[in-house]
């Protein structure tokens, strides 16, 4: 099946004559019957009725035709956007859990750039989108964490689709809440000092796993959960429920404001370990872009100053 044959099947349909819609492609009869019957034949299924008065659709030529004219629209679009290589925009984008750096890199390196020359994307996403983004060059970067907990699981479903984890920082957890919180002006917290408030996480959808969980220690025994999809409503919750959730203690102000702070996590001798290596993964043996490259930079810039 090719495009010329989708066409050719359209511009029948169209004119209701093999001899018109001949005329109409310029070419001859005999050649476009026979290009529809190859097609018809490829198919299995007979697209037109033939009879002296001219040619209508079968049934499964109705059909075939929807899927074909929606084919083919798709492939004239493509081909009027890219008939003017000169006028494209150059594309960018990141997926990347919830994490307000990645996003406070993300507004610094667009104001190194042009915005009417560029179209610059970022995903605040669930672990398995992050990774499908990247694989299917979605965004050219994903940001991430790996744990003593989920690396093998993780490190298997990125090789498996092609990619590869690079390094930023380590960091060790933080207990992340409202100012107003009752443990908020604690040196540190213990797991335990942490029953009576509801363990807030990202939802991971309905393939979720303990692996794709964001928040450190998430096969803790926690008594009150409470999920959510985004970083705002986190935050309402945790204004509103005194809830708090695990983290790298790397906050963003200017995005999240002052109300919220990190108090360390006090991880006890039984617990797995509470060290998160946060990194980015791209397509193996890839060569970053130049916007990449200046991604990643910002975020460097940003994590020496928070370290």
């Amino acid at each position: 099946m090719t495009l010329q044959q989708l066409h050719y099947a359209i511009t029948i349909s169209e004119s209701g004559s093999l001899n018109k819609a001949a005329e109409i492609l310029y070419i001859t009869q005999p050649s476009l019957t026979s290009s529809i019957q190859e097609l018809e034949k490829e198919l299995g299924i007979p697209i037109f009725n033939r009879s002296g008065r001219g040619v209508t659709l079968t049934v499964d030529g109705i059909e075939f035709l929807q899927h074909a004219r929606q084919l083919y629209s798709q492939y004239e679009m493509l081909a009027e956007k890219y008939a003017n290589p000169q006028n494209l925009k150059k594309k960018f984008g990141v997926s990347t859990q919830h994490y307000s750096f990645a996003v406070k890199a993300f507004v610094e390196m667009v104001k190194s750039f042009d915005t009417s020359h560029y179209e610059f994307a970022i995903r605040e996403t669930q672990t398995k989108d992050v990774i499908g983004d990247v694989a299917s060059l979605k965004s050219e970067i994903g940001i991430l964490y790996l744990s003593d907990f989920n690396r093998a699981a993780i490190r298997k479903l990125l090789r498996t689709a092609g990619l590869e984890f690079h390094h930023l920082i380590h960091c060790k957890a933080y207990v992340y809440l409202w100012s107003g919180h009752p443990l908020a002006k604690q040196k540190s917290i213990r797991f335990e000092e942490l029953a009576d408030y509801p363990c807030l996480s990202f939802e991971q959808g309905d393939t979720s796993s303990f692996y794709f969980a964001e928040e450190i220690l998430s096969t803790s025994e926690y008594i009150r959960t409470i999920k959510a999809n985004d970083r705002a409503t986190m935050l309402n919750l945790m204004i509103g429920l005194n809830g708090y959730t695990l983290c790298s203690g790397i906050i963003c102000e200017e995005l999240n404001g002052d109300n919220f702070i990190a108090v360390p996590f006090e991880a006890d001798s039984v617990e797995e370990s509470s060290v998160m290596e946060i990194g980015y993964i791209t397509k193996q043996n890839s060569i970053l872009s130049h916007i990449g490259a200046k991604y990643i930079e910002e975020i460097r810039k940003y994590l020496q100053i928070a370290e």
